[in-house]
């Protein structure tokens, strides 16, 4: 069989495994191992599989991983999170959609001390979902605000996938965590605008909150501190050049296990469940590491990256503006003869005939 065939059939055995709900970091594997033993032998298969395998396990630079997420793990059970969501709630409750607005902007403050989006997802999803729905706020409205509030951890360090990323291409972290602050920043602020802008134009998303006062609003940035002090600790020492990245998880996990310890609103339970929830969280994400390596190799072999490489190089260069074009929404209302062109040219590009 073509080894390009084998490749698509490799993708569409990885879809469909995901749409039964098999983990991704399993599917990636489980297509890996089954491409690579058709392309070259089935002993061949499971070496690469061991070796991935050891290789992400034992490597020293993602040992940052289980610590970050042990930092955000200890700063959850210690209540930090839910005293972030009261303060940005008392800021910003008040505004059109405010509840949704204060789980963006908690979700943002979470990401600083978690660098998880998975993590922030589902903490915000525990906490912000049942008091939107006690305020009468809109499905699609909370369920999108708690989604897109989770993405900001991929974005805000200390984000796993920028260290994952640091990792994988050697680059600097201190240079990914600082350059992705602005992006983040950027990225909370278009949210907040958007649910703005949206419960502006039809208050029945998201009802108002109660008014608050403005010593309400002094006193509820107290819990603000712990995590501007965890990311300044983290962050500040990474660029002062205090800690490697390794340490600054570290001293970032110290600092929130010291926090929980001295408010005492973190017990041995808590310390217990935070341990084996960052492992297994760690786990996960170091098997989708070696699931993405191994199905990468396969990808290679199969040679399906270079044919699409190859076949994009002979595309018009216009190619890519009259697809954008096709697909711009109709309500900018393009001229016609501007959209015909473009379906013009893909038609060409497909047929193989001049446009006109």
């Amino acid at each position: 069989m073509d080894p390009t065939l084998v490749a698509v059939i490799g993708l569409a055995l990885m879809a469909l495994l995901m749409l039964l709900g098999m983990p991704i970091s399993f599917t990636m594997l489980a297509a890996g191992v089954l491409g690579n033993a058709y392309l070259l032998t089935p002993g061949a298969a499971t070496h690469l599989l061991a070796t991935n395998i050891w290789e992400q396990f034992s490597s020293y630079g993602l040992s940052v991983i289980p610590l970050f997420v042990l930092m955000g793990q200890f700063a959850y059970r210690a209540g930090t999170t839910e005293r972030l969501y009261d303060a940005a709630y008392k800021w910003v409750g008040r505004l059109p959609g405010g509840l949704a607005g204060t789980t963006i902007a908690a979700s943002a403050g979470f990401s600083a001390i978690c660098g998880s989006n998975s993590a922030t997802t589902a903490t915000m999803g525990t906490i912000a979902m049942p008091e939107m729905r006690r305020y009468g706020y809109d499905p699609a409205l909370s369920t999108g605000a708690i989604a897109v509030g989770g993405t900001l951890g991929v974005v805000i360090p200390p984000s796993v996938v920028l260290i994952v990323i640091a990792v994988q291409t050697e680059q600097s972290l201190l240079r990914l965590f600082v350059a992705a602050v602005v992006p983040g920043l950027i990225l909370t602020a278009l949210f907040l605008a958007t649910i703005f802008w949206m419960c502006k134009r039809n208050p029945a998303l998201g009802p108002l909150g109660p008014q608050t006062t403005w010593g309400e609003k002094i006193r509820a940035l107290t819990g603000v501190i712990e995590a501007l002090l965890l990311f300044g600790l983290v962050i500040g020492g990474l660029y002062m050049g205090w800690f490697t990245p390794t340490e600054a998880g570290a001293a970032g996990a110290f600092g929130a296990l010291a926090i929980g310890l001295l408010q005492r609103s973190l017990d041995f339970k808590g310390i217990v469940f935070s341990i084996v929830e960052s492992v297994r969280i760690s786990a996960m994400v170091v098997l989708l590491i070696a699931g993405a390596v191994l199905f990468g190799r396969f990808l290679t072999v199969s040679r399906l990256p270079f044919e699409l490489a190859e076949w994009a190089a002979t595309l018009p260069d216009e190619m890519t503006a009259s697809v954008l074009i096709m697909h711009y929404p109709d309500s900018l209302e393009l001229p016609d003869m501007v959209r015909g062109r473009a379906c013009a040219v893909v038609r060409g590009c497909v047929t193989g005939e001049p446009s006109e």
